[in-house]
């Protein structure tokens, strides 16, 4: 063991003199190495930013809330089908509640009326543009995930008498009220005026599509004054314990066919939506990137190696005479091959450790210039880069280093 350690200290340091004395060549051969770890990590980011930025965006969905609506999210393979059903009435949140409160055992809690209409919201002469109004109740405060930046929901009662109370987005928030407090002051929806109650923290956006800080939500009632109910986009959404998902999507498809009077013969005229539907959506494309950021870092991993194989086989050839004169002298084919496969990886490592800190550079410069464009550098990363530096080091670096343990000590001594 003690033989071990003082041949792997003796052959590191003979790699990092021979990386010295050829610091030109040395800093050539890593650069194939760089440029693959730089991809790698760089895919790998964007990956893991890929990745937190779908979570964020799913997250306003709400992982426990079953999405009630007249068609299915994503593709429609049968557009005339989904269009003709009847429209999802807000009245079924009622009837919802009315049978979870019968069935204490049932895993949905509470079921909330959204109505959905796309609108201009003014404040004197501020305005924004095609702004998500939400028609509700007041119980959707209890269902979405986010915070009030300040002020409050509007309560029961509020709703319940249909007064003109509105919470706002940031984003609505921060262009109708720049540098001042939004609660208590006044916006216009269409030709009425609604008191502003609460604001919305930041939410952030749906995969750039749309954004959540981009919403104003006003009593169901109020709503009903300002838009058609009967041309605006109506749900059910229905809080359910997460831990009992299929059973809370059996007993809401059947009170839905109740209330829908669908007989056991008839498909559903609606569809149970939700965050998985999603996800189950996204995760091909993002299997589909990840593959083919595999292969293009792959493929540049491949060419580094290549580049350090060859000049290893050099080196061997350059210090033919050496290698025989240390065996003359006693030394084994594992110290020879130690050598210079250390000498491979150790190119490799240093490589490795310019790309990682490239790769970091560029990450952070596209984070200031980019702030909402998802980058995730992480540890994980770090340490993949330096186990593919590694392995890349043992597949080009063992071929030479084993033909140089083989080499016989009277050939190599004679060799010019």
């Amino acid at each position: 063991m003690r033989r071990l350690y003082h041949e792997l200290f003796e052959a590191v340091r003979i790699a990092f003199a021979q990386i010295s004395a050829n610091k030109l060549r040395s800093m050539l051969t890593m650069l194939g190495v760089i440029i693959g770890i730089v991809a790698v990590t760089l895919m790998g980011t964007a990956i893991l930013g890929i990745d937190a930025g779908v979570e964020s965006s799913l997250a306003g969905f709400g992982d426990d809330v079953l999405y009630v609506s007249k068609r299915p999210w994503g593709n429609m393979t049968d557009w005339w089908n989904y269009r003709n059903r009847r429209e999802i009435e807000h009245d079924y949140a009622q009837s919802l509640n009315q049978w979870i409160g019968e069935h204490t055992g049932t895993p949905l809690k509470i079921a909330v009326p959204t109505v959905m209409w796309r609108t201009n919201v003014f404040r004197g002469e501020y305005r924004v543009n095609g702004i998500m109004s939400f028609g509700t109740s007041a119980d959707y405060g209890r269902i979405v995930r986010s915070d009030m930046k300040e002020g409050r929901f509007f309560s029961e009662i509020e709703s319940r008498a249909a007064r003109n109370v509105a919470v706002i987005g940031f984003d609505v928030a921060d262009a109708l009220f720049p540098g001042e407090e939004a609660v208590g002051k006044q916006i216009r929806i269409r030709s009425q005026q609604f008191a502003v109650v609460g604001v919305v923290a930041r939410q952030g956006s749906f995969l750039g599509m749309f954004s959540w800080d981009s919403q104003v939500i006003i009593p169901l009632d109020a709503f009903a004054r300002l838009f058609p109910l009967r041309y605006a986009e109506q749900t059910i959404r229905v809080q359910i314990d997460l831990s009992r998902r299929e059973e809370a999507q059996d007993d809401l498809r059947g009170v839905m066919r109740r209330l829908r009077r669908l007989s056991p013969e008839k498909k559903d005229d609606f569809e149970i939506n939700s965050q998985q539907v999603i996800r189950e959506q996204i995760d091909p494309i993002k299997q589909k990137i990840a593959l083919g950021g595999l292969f293009v870092t792959g493929l540049a991993l491949f060419v580094g190696a290549i580049g350090i194989m060859n000049i290893t086989y050099v080196s061997v050839k350059e210090r033919t005479k050496e290698i025989g004169t240390r065996k003359a002298l006693g030394a084994r084919r594992r110290t020879i091959l130690l050598q210079f496969l250390i000498e491979a990886v150790s190119i490799c490592v240093l490589g490795g450790l310019g790309g990682l800190g490239l790769a970091w550079a560029m990450s952070f410069a596209v984070g200031l210039l980019m702030p909402s464009f998802p980058l995730v550098f992480s540890l994980s990363l770090v340490l993949l880069g330096l186990s593919m530096s590694v392995a890349t080091g043992v597949f080009s670096g063992f071929a030479p280093a084993w033909q140089a343990s083989k080499l016989d000590p009277v050939v190599a001594l004679r060799y010019e």
